[in-house]
């Protein structure tokens, strides 16, 4: 597959992965506290996730790494349609943490493989290319999707045409509709060869079993010799945190100032969806200005501002000021994540490339696991403005952590080495 049919293929699979996602960004928070789960037990639920993640991460993608990405990308979208058909029927605590559980799994095993895919193919006719530009591409259109499935999200909920069900669980069962279609697409559109040249079914499976656990120790040997990799995936720890005030926190606010959690899962639909036009929007300027000020001063500063604007949200008191924090802090969210893979591009291997991406995925779950629980009881015991503001300023504290990707580059420009930007 030629680079172009692979790129047309990357963003055709983000929206089908994406926009399903979209209808559920706003009550996903919204509907176990609706079905009887306080804000502290809500947030702990993460945890579930995160803990399988952190877990799985490293096997599944040294499993990818070694047996391909397809096969790997199809058993996640099977995981996601058990997942969110359980979250779409749990009403306790314990339904709820097993579609935790098999949502993390779908997120181990979706962590990596399709990114990696793309990446290994254009390295085939561009050696060691910067990928920026794609994933700023790739990232504004995962952006549009999330946004106008949020939109249609606050339309179903709005309509609330089966009267039967609460008006926040139709999202939950259109998502579950629209992850089988994404794995029909996957299995159809998405071609790689074969990992093991010659070797068949059975015997391929197993070849690539036995290479996995090398792949995932060659990973971990490359972070721990790598200072500018290992502080790099640090990035993931205070990243992670300020999600969840953008995230979880959020539509709890928003139900707060509106004495309403109906009408905040309402109003989320449209406010989620404006917020992830931005994030798309953050996205492609991302890519105009890592080619202007550079890849790691571009990460650094979104990095640094999407921190500062979690902390904003926290400190506003009315509806429209949390909002405007929000899309603010939203597209500056969009900006950063497609230089900071680039980054770890930078530092990664065709033979190692998702364990690379699912290490710092695996710390980033692990990161928001413990974050999202500690932030809920605050938000719970003392106030949620002051749980968003204690997030948001540990996340600007990550700062520190591109500074040897910083210096690197700044080398490399002196070294007069130009790398091709894709």
């Amino acid at each position: 597959m030629s680079p172009e049919a692979a790129r047309r293929v990357f963003l055709l699979l983000t929206v089908t992965r994406w926009f399903p996602v979209g209808l559920v960004v706003s009550v996903t928070t919204l509907l176990p506290i609706e079905r009887g789960l306080s804000v502290g037990q809500t947030l702990s639920l993460a945890s579930v996730g995160g803990v399988v993640v952190f877990l799985l991460e490293l096997p599944t993608s040294g499993t990818a790494d070694a047996l391909g990405r397809k096969p790997v990308l199809v058993l996640a979208a099977a995981a996601q349609v058990v997942g969110a058909g359980l979250f779409s029927l749990a009403h306790t605590f314990a339904a709820f943490a097993v579609s935790g559980l098999v949502m993390g799994i779908f997120r181990a095993l979706d962590s990596g493989p399709l990114e990696s895919w793309f990446v290994d193919l254009v390295h085939r006719t561009h050696p060691g290319a910067d990928v920026d530009r794609t994933l700023s591409k790739q990232s504004a259109v995962l952006g549009v999707s999330i946004a106008l499935g949020a939109l249609v999200s606050g339309g179903l909920v709005w309509w609330h045409p089966v009267r039967a069900w609460s008006a926040l669980t139709l999202p939950y069962v259109v998502y579950t509709g629209l992850a089988v279609v994404h794995l029909v697409v996957l299995a159809t559109v998405l071609r790689e060869p074969r990992t093991v040249p010659g070797a068949r079914g059975l015997e391929r499976a197993v070849a690539s079993a036995r290479q996995a656990p090398g792949v995932v120790v060659d990973g971990l040997r490359l972070v721990r010799g790598n200072r500018v990799l290992r502080t790099l995936i640090l990035v993931e720890v205070p990243w992670s945190v300020a999600m969840v005030v953008f995230e979880s926190l959020m539509p709890v606010r928003l139900g707060e100032v509106l004495a309403s959690d109906s009408r905040a899962g309402a109003l989320m639909g449209p406010v989620a969806a404006a917020g992830w036009a931005v994030f798309a929007g953050g996205a492609g300027l991302a890519g105009l200005a890592s080619r202007r000020f550079g890849v790691a001063r571009t990460a650094l500063a979104a990095r640094v501002l999407n921190g500062l604007g979690a902390v904003w949200m926290g400190l506003t008191l009315g509806p429209a000021a949390l909002v405007a924090a929000y899309l603010v802090t939203y597209g500056l969210h969009g900006s950063g994540g497609p230089v900071y893979n680039t980054l770890l591009h930078r530092e990664a291997h065709a033979r190692n490339r998702t364990t690379v991406l699912s290490i710092a995925s695996m710390l980033g779950f692990a990161a928001f696991a413990v974050g999202s629980p500690v932030l809920g009881w605050t938000a719970q015991g003392i106030s949620t403005p002051v749980a968003m503001v204690i997030g948001g300023a540990f996340s600007v504290l990550g700062a520190v952590c591109f500074v040897p990707a910083l210096r690197k580059e700044r080398q490399m420009r002196a070294d007069g080495e130009v790398v091709a930007s894709v």
